[in-house]
């Protein structure tokens, strides 16, 4: 049974970070920030869930730019128990799937707990003042293959959040796996 995201906390404030990038850059959530918003996505490299939209995302992230929006996807899973997750396999994983945006290591799950994040993937849109506007899923999936209708609910989210600053009231959640969280 897939994890869903809660509802959208509007107006919290993106928690600042400083994290290593698959281009073995350190990363902080200044040098990431767009003119006119700022999508931060927590995901993975096996999780069913982000494999079914990750054409999707890669996409979206190449539009949302053309609109003064940055994008970056977070790897915050426990690597050591789940080796696909690695920093090494992040890096095949995002050089396969084209990524057009950072993807950093959140090997001390310290990020993805400041943000509450819970599953993969977790998309958290923010408009251009860095206050949260959108918690809610890139698309419908009808057993993981994404129905494709138009723009994604993500898309027309953060482009409505560059035009006003302000998400769509009504969200459905991001449903996907559980971040895997390292138990000591």
């Amino acid at each position: 049974m897939p994890i869903q995201t809660p509802i959208c906390d509007f107006g919290k404030k993106a928690v600042p970070f400083e994290l290593k990038s698959t281009d073995e850059k350190i990363l902080k959530l200044d040098d990431i920030k767009g003119e006119n918003g700022t999508l931060i996505m927590f995901i993975c490299n096996h999780c069913p869930y982000v494999k079914a939209v990750t054409k999707d995302i890669v996409e979206d992230c190449n539009n949302l730019k053309k609109l003064g929006i940055n994008s970056v996807a977070i790897c915050s899973n426990d690597a050591v128990n789940y080796p696909e997750d690695s920093f090494e396999n992040m890096i095949k994983f995002a050089n396969q799937n084209n990524f057009n945006f950072p993807y950093l290591a959140d090997e001390t799950q310290e990020v993805a707990k400041a943000y509450d994040a819970v599953c993969t993937p977790d998309f958290f849109g923010y408009n251009k003042n860095l206050d949260l506007q959108y918690r809610g899923r890139m698309r419908e999936l009808k057993k993981l293959i994404p129905v494709r209708s138009g723009e994604s609910d993500l898309f027309q989210a953060m482009k409505q959040i560059a035009k006003t600053g302000k998400g769509p009231k009504e969200q459905i959640p991001s449903a996907g796996c559980g971040i895997k969280w390292k138990y000591d």
